[in-house]
C-alpha cells in the first residue's frame, strides 16, 4: 500500500540533503534491508562481469546508495550498479586494457571515466537539463536498452560455457563461439542452467519470501559445494574485506578523447536510466521528484564511486520498487541499505569467495534478457514501420558499433522523421491566394475586398508554428508575387516564428519590393514581431504598411490599385 504524501514528500528545491524523515523509521528500515538483500547478488554479478572484480560491484552498491540517499532528489530511490552502466564500463575497461601499460593503469583510467561521468551529471543538473534528458523518442530508448540487454547476453556466453570471456567484446565473442563450444566445461554449464531454471521457474509464493536472484545465488553455491564435489569450478575467490582503496584520477593524452567521450555517454546514460526510475517511484509514492537535484546527487555518487574504485551506478528500478513495497519512503531507507551492505562486505566477504562464476553469469544473463524490450520489439512493426526501422537500427548500432553512435543516429533519424511530419502539417497552414477561398480565415467583408481586387492583391496567410521546415513552402508560394500589384503578409495567427521561416518571409518581402509591389506585413505581435524587428524587416517598409489591421491593409491595397 502506498504511504500518504505526508510521509513520502520530496525535499524542497532549496534543500542540500535529500528528504530523510523520522516518522517512518520502521518502514524505511525494512525497505533498506530488503533492498540490501536484493543488491548483493546483482552487485557481485555486475562486478565480476565488468572485469573490475566482485569488490568493485559490492562497494558500488554501498557507496552510490549512500551518497544518493543523502544528496539525491527522490526520497525512495535506490541507486546501485545497473546493467546499462556496467555494459559501458565493461566496454571502456576492455578498450583501455589493450591501450594501457598495465591492467592496473587500465583500471585507474576506467575509474577516472566514472568520476568524470559524475562531473557531467552534476553539470546536467546545474544547467537544469533534467526535464529534457528523458525527452527521447521511445523507439530510441527501447532500441538502446534492448541493445544493452543483448550485449549483456552475448558477453555471458563464455562464462556460461565455463570459460573466460573472449577478448574483443560482442564481435569477439560471436566470432569465438565455435571455439567456446569446443572447449565447453559440462559441469559449469550444467550449474549455470540449473541457476537459470531457478531464476525462471521459481514459484510466485517462494518469490514473495525471498528475492529470486538471492535464492539462485545461495542454491547454486550450495549445489557447487555438495553435488559438484571434486569438480574444478571457477569461483570468485577471496574478496578484500577492508575499506575500499582510494583510486586517484589517471589520464594520458593518448586516451583523453576516449575518456571524455565515454564519460559523457556514461553520464547521459546514467541520467536517463535514473530519471526513468524516478518516474516509477513517483507513480508508486504519489510524489514528484526533483530531476536536477537528483542528477547532482547521482553525479556526486559516481565521483565518490570512481575515487573508491567502484563501478558506476544509477537508479535501479527493481530495487526501488522493492524498497517502496517493503515500506521505504524517505532517504533513510537508502542510508539503512548502505549501512547493511557495508557491514556485510566488511564482515562476510569471505563467505562470497566460494560463489561459482557460472552462477553469477546466469544471473547477469537473466538480467540481460529482462532488459530487452521484447513486448515492444514484437509490436513496433505493426505500430509504425518507421518506428520499427529506428528501433532495429539503434539495436544493431548499439550491439555492433558503439553506444554513442547508436543514440546519436537514432535521435537524428527520429527527429528528421518528426520534422518532416510537422513541416508537412504546417505547410498546409501557409496559404497564398488572390481570390476569396472558403478555407481562408477571413470575414465576409475581407473576402469581398479580396475579390474586388480581381486577383491583383496576393494574400499570404500564415498560422500556427512556423518551423524551419515551412521555409520551403513559403519560398515556393511567393513565386506568385510576379502576377500581382500588392502583397499582404498576414501573421496574426502565428504564435511561433523560427529563424529560418523568418528569413524566408524576409526574402519574400525583399523580392516583392524589388519588383515594385506594394508590401504589407500585418498582425505580427509578441515574439513574432520581436523576431522581425531583429531582422530589421519593418525598416524596409513604410510605417503605414506595418501598423495596419488585415482589413485596413486590404482596403489600402484595393484603393491603391484603383488609383
Amino acid at each position: 500500500m502506498v504511504a500518504p504524501a505526508s510521509v513520502a514528500r520530496p525535499g524542497r528545491s532549496g534543500r542540500i540533503f535529500n528528504y530523510i524523515g523520522r516518522n517512518n523509521i520502521r518502514g524505511d528500515f525494512f525497505g533498506g534491508l530488503t533492498a540490501a538483500v536484493i543488491a548483493l547478488p546483482m552487485a557481485l554479478a555486475f562486478g565480476v562481469a565488468s572485469g573490475a572484480g566482485a569488490a568493485a560491484g559490492l562497494w558500488s552498491a554501498a557507496i552510490i546508495g549512500l551518497v544518493t540517499a543523502l544528496f539525491g532528489g527522490t526520497p525512495s530511490l535506490i541507486s546501485e550498479p545497473t546493467g546499462p552502466m556496467t555494459v559501458v564500463f565493461t566496454a571502456v575497461l576492455a578498450t583501455l586494457t589493450t591501450r594501457a601499460d598495465s591492467p592496473a593503469q587500465a583500471l585507474a583510467i576506467a575509474f577516472t571515466v566514472v568520476m568524470l561521468s559524475g562531473v557531467f551529471q552534476i553539470l546536467y543538473g546545474v544547467l537544469r537539463l533534467g526535464r529534457y534528458i528523458t525527452q527521447m523518442p521511445y523507439t530510441v530508448i527501447s532500441g538502446f536498452m534492448s541493445g544493452i540487454g543483448t550485449i549483456l547476453i552475448v558477453l555471458q556466453i563464455g562464462p556460461l560455457l565455463g570459460q573466460a570471456p573472449p577478448p574483443g567484446g560482442v564481435l569477439g565473442t560471436l566470432q569465438a563461439v565455435p571455439q567456446l563450444l569446443q572447449g565447453i566445461q559440462p559441469m559449469e554449464t550444467a550449474l549455470a542452467l540449473i541457476t537459470l531454471a531457478l531464476l525462471w521457474f521459481t514459484p510466485e509464493r517462494v518469490k514473495r519470501l525471498i528475492p529470486v536472484p538471492l535464492l539462485a545465488l545461495i542454491v547454486g553455491t550450495i549445489l557447487s559445494l555438495v553435488a559438484f564435489q571434486g569438480v574444478e569450478l571457477r569461483r570468485i575467490g577471496e574478496i578484500p574485506s577492508g575499506l575500499p582503496q582510494l583510486t586517484l584520477p589517471a589520464l594520458g593524452p593518448d586516451v583523453l578523447q576516449l575518456v571524455v567521450i565515454n564519460a559523457a555517454l556514461l553520464g547521459m546514460l546514467g541520467s536517463i536510466d535514473c530519471l526513468l526510475t524516478c518516474l516509477v517511484s513517483d507513480s508508486l509514492t504519489r510524489t514528484e521528484h526533483q530531476s536536477d537535484k537528483e542528477l547532482v546527487g547521482q553525479g556526486l555518487a559516481n565521483i565518490v564511486a570512481g575515487l573508491c574504485g567502484a563501478l558506476p551506478g544509477s537508479g535501479a528500478t527493481t530495487a526501488t520498487v522493492v524498497n517502496i513495497q517493503a515500506g521505504g519512503r524517505t532517504g533513510l531507507s537508502g542510508l539503512f541499505r548502505a549501512l547493511i551492505l557495508a557491514l556485510l562486505i566488511l564482515a562476510g566477504s569471505g563467505l562470497a569467495s566460494q560463489i561459482p562464476l557460472a552462477v553469477l553469469a546466469a544471473i547477469v544473463f537473466k538480467v540481460g534478457l529482462d532488459i530487452v524490450d521484447w513486448g515492444f520489439l514484437v509490436r513496433v512493426p505493426q505500430l509504425s514501420r518507421k518506428g520499427a526501422l529506428i528501433t532495429y537500427v539503434v539495436i544493431a548500432l548499439t550491439v555492433l558499433v558503439d553506444l554513442m553512435v547508436a543514440v546519436g543516429v537514432g535521435i537524428f533519424i527520429a527527429n528528421i522523421i518528426t520534422i518532416d511530419k510537422m513541416s508537412l502539417m504546417q505547410s498546409k497552414a501557409v496559404k497564398a491566394v488572390s481570390t476569396a477561398d472558403d478555407a481562408l480565415e477571413l470575414s465576409d467583408q475581407d473576402k469581398r475586398l479580396l475579390d474586388q481586387a480581381g486577383g491583383r492583391v496576393l494574400l499570404f496567410q500564415l498560422n500556427g508554428a512556423m518551423i524551419f521546415g515551412v521555409a520551403k513552402t513559403i519560398n515556393r508560394e511567393h513565386n506568385a508575387i510576379s502576377d500581382c500589384d500588392a502583397v499582404i503578409f498576414d501573421l496574426s495567427g502565428v504564435y511561433h516564428l523560427g529563424l529560418t521561416a523568418a528569413l524566408a518571409i524576409e526574402n519574400a518581402v525583399e523580392e516583392a519590393i524589388d519588383v515594385g509591389r506594394n508590401v504589407y506585413v500585418v498582425g505580427a505581435g509578441g515574439t513574432t514581431r520581436k523576431r522581425l524587428d531583429q531582422l530589421k524587416l519593418f525598416q524596409l517598409l513604410p510605417e503605414d504598411h506595418t501598423e495596419l489591421t488585415l482589413h485596413e491593409a486590404l482596403t489600402h491595397a484595393v484603393e491603391a490599385q484603383r488609383s
